[in-house]
C-alpha cells in the first residue's frame, strides 16, 4: 500500500524533471535558431538605410537649388527693351522721301528697379534658400525617430512570439502530463485539467496569430522607410521585408541630456529654450524670419520710384531733290511718381510686417511644443524605469518562484494542476510585460533625443556593453 502510495509523486517527479529538461532545450534551440538563418536587420542599419532612400531629402535639395539659382536671376537687372519702328510717313502716297519728318526709328530702353530692390531681393531668397540644409537636418532626426520607432516595434512582437514559443512548448508538456495522470488514474488530475490545458495552448495560438499580424504590419510600414527610390515614373527597388529579422539584443540607446532627465525639480522652460533654439526645425524659422524680415525692407523700397532710360536714333532718307537730311538722336529718362501710398504701399509694408510676425508665432509655437512634450515624455519615461526596476527585483523573480513551487507542489501531489497553468501564464505575461516596458524606455529616448540633437546620427548612438537580452530577461 506504502509503495502503491508513493507512486503518483514518483510519477509526477519523473515528469517534472523532462518537463523542465526540455523547457531548456527548447530555449537554447530557439536562441541559436534567432541568431543563425537570415542576418538580422540592426537598428543602426535601418536608419542608414531609411535616411539614404528618403526621396524628400533628394526633392528637398532640387528645391534649395531652384532658389539660389533664381536668388542669382533676381538680383540682375531687367533685359534692355529693343522697338524698331517708321515713324511720320506720308499717308497718301507712302513715301519715304516725301516728308521731312519721316524716319526709321531704333530705340533701346532700360528700367531701373526702385532702391536698392535687386540686391534685397537677392538677399530675400538666398536667406529663404539657407533653410533648407536645417529642414533635411530635421526631416532625417524625424525618419531617425520614425525608424526607430517602427524597428522596436516589430522587435517587440518578435521577441514577444518568440517567448510565447519558448513556453508553448512547456504548456504542451504539461497538457501531456495532465494527460498521463489522467490516464493512469495515479494522481488526482481531472478531466477539466485536461480541458484547462487545451484552453490555453488555443489562447497562446491566438496570441501568436495577433502578434504576427502586428508584426506583419510593422514590417510592411518599415518597408517604406527602407525601400530604394530612384527616380522618374518608376516606384524604385521595393525589396520583400516580409523575412526581417531582427537582433536578438535591445539595444540600449545613449540619452542626450541626462541630467535634465535625472533633475530632482521641474526643469526650468527657459533652460529648455536654450537648448531647444539650436534644433535644426527652429533654425530652419529663423532662416524664414530673416528672409520675410528682408521682405519688410524691400516692400518699403517701393516708397522710392523706378527709372528708366530709353535711347532713340532715327534715319531719314535725302529729300525728292537729292538733298540729304539729318538723322535724329533722342535720349530720354521715365520715372514713377509713387504719391498715393496709404492704399498701396502702406499696406504692403504693414503686410510685410504681419507676415513676419506669423513666422515668429511659429516659431514660438514650435518651441512651445517641444517643451510641452519633453515635460510628457520625461514623466512617462521616470515611470517607465520605476517599472522596469520593479519587474527586474521583484516581480519577475517572484513570479518565477510562484510558478516553481506550484509545479513542485502538483508533483508532489500537493497542488492543482489549475493552479499550475494560471502561475505559468503570469510569468508569461509579465516576461512579456517587461519587455514592453524596456522597448517603451528605448523609444522614449529616442523621442528625447530628438529635442536635443543637433545631429541626427546622435539620436540612435547605442552603449552595447548595457545591452539587455532575450536570455537576460529570463
Amino acid at each position: 500500500m506504502l509503495a502503491l502510495k508513493s507512486q503518483p509523486s514518483f510519477f509526477r517527479k519523473i515528469i517534472y524533471f523532462i518537463t523542465m529538461l526540455i523547457f531548456s532545450l527548447n530555449n537554447s534551440f530557439a536562441d541559436n535558431l534567432t541568431d543563425s538563418s537570415i542576418q538580422a536587420l540592426t537598428l543602426k542599419n535601418a536608419v542608414i538605410t531609411a535616411q539614404k532612400n528618403d526621396p524628400w531629402l533628394i526633392g528637398n535639395k532640387h528645391s534649395q537649388d531652384a532658389v539660389e539659382s533664381l536668388s542669382i536671376a533676381a538680383g540682375t537687372l531687367p533685359d534692355p527693351k529693343i522697338n524698331i519702328g517708321l515713324i511720320n510717313i506720308a499717308a497718301d502716297t507712302f513715301d519715304f522721301k516725301q516728308e521731312n519728318m519721316t524716319n526709321l526709328r531704333v530705340g533701346i530702353s532700360q528700367m531701373i528697379p526702385r532702391g536698392d530692390t535687386l540686391n534685397l531681393r537677392k538677399k530675400q531668397l538666398k536667406l529663404f534658400g539657407s533653410q533648407f540644409p536645417f529642414q533635411r537636418e530635421n526631416r532625417k532626426a524625424q525618419i531617425t525617430v520614425k525608424t526607430a520607432k517602427l524597428w522596436l516595434e516589430a522587435f517587440k512582437a518578435q521577441e514577444s512570439i518568440a517567448l510565447i514559443e519558448n513556453d508553448r512548448s512547456l504548456f504542451e508538456q504539461l497538457a501531456d502530463v495532465a494527460q498521463a495522470s489522467y490516464s493512469s488514474a495515479l494522481g488526482k488530475t481531472r478531466q477539466q485539467d485536461l480541458v484547462r490545458a487545451q484552453l490555453e495552448l488555443t489562447r497562446l495560438d491566438d496570441r501568436l496569430a495577433k502578434l504576427r499580424q502586428k508584426q506583419d504590419m510593422t514590417k510592411e510600414k518599415l518597408s517604406k522607410f527602407l525601400s530604394q527610390y530612384q527616380g522618374g515614373d518608376s516606384l524604385g527597388n521595393i525589396k520583400d521585408y516580409s523575412v526581417l529579422t531582427f537582433s536578438k539584443k535591445i539595444p540600449d540607446i545613449n540619452m542626450l541630456q541626462k541630467d535634465l532627465f535625472y533633475s530632482t525639480t521641474d526643469v526650468n522652460a527657459q533652460s529648455l529654450y536654450q537648448y531647444f533654439i539650436n534644433h535644426p526645425a527652429v533654425k530652419a524659422i529663423d532662416q524664414k524670419i530673416k528672409s520675410s524680415k528682408s521682405g519688410i525692407e524691400l516692400a518699403k523700397q517701393k516708397y522710392k520710384p523706378e527709372w528708366g532710360v530709353s535711347a532713340n536714333y532715327g534715319f531719314r532718307d535725302a529729300n525728292p531733290l537729292g538733298v540729304n537730311r539729318s538723322d535724329f538722336f533722342s535720349v530720354g529718362i521715365t520715372f514713377d511718381l509713387p504719391l498715393f501710398t496709404s492704399n498701396k504701399q502702406d499696406k504692403q509694408v504693414k503686410s510685410a510686417v504681419s507676415k513676419t510676425s506669423a513666422i515668429k508665432t511659429e516659431r514660438w509655437l514650435l518651441i512651445r511644443n517641444f517643451i510641452s512634450s519633453f515635460e510628457s515624455i520625461r514623466a512617462q519615461l521616470i515611470r517607465l524605469v520605476e517599472r522596469k526596476n520593479l519587474y527586474k527585483d521583484k516581480l519577475l523573480p517572484q513570479m518565477h518562484e510562484q510558478a516553481e513551487a506550484s509545479l513542485t507542489a502538483y508533483t508532489n501531489d500537493d497542488g492543482d494542476f489549475a493552479e499550475v497553468v494560471r502561475a505559468r501564464i503570469a510569468e508569461l505575461n509579465a516576461n512579456i510585460d517587461y519587455l514592453d516596458i524596456n522597448v517603451e524606455i528605448q523609444k522614449s529616448i529616442v523621442q528625447l533625443n530628438y529635442y536635443f540633437s543637433n545631429n541626427a546620427n546622435d539620436i540612435i548612438v547605442e552603449n552595447q556593453s548595457a545591452s539587455t537580452s532575450l536570455g537576460e530577461r529570463k
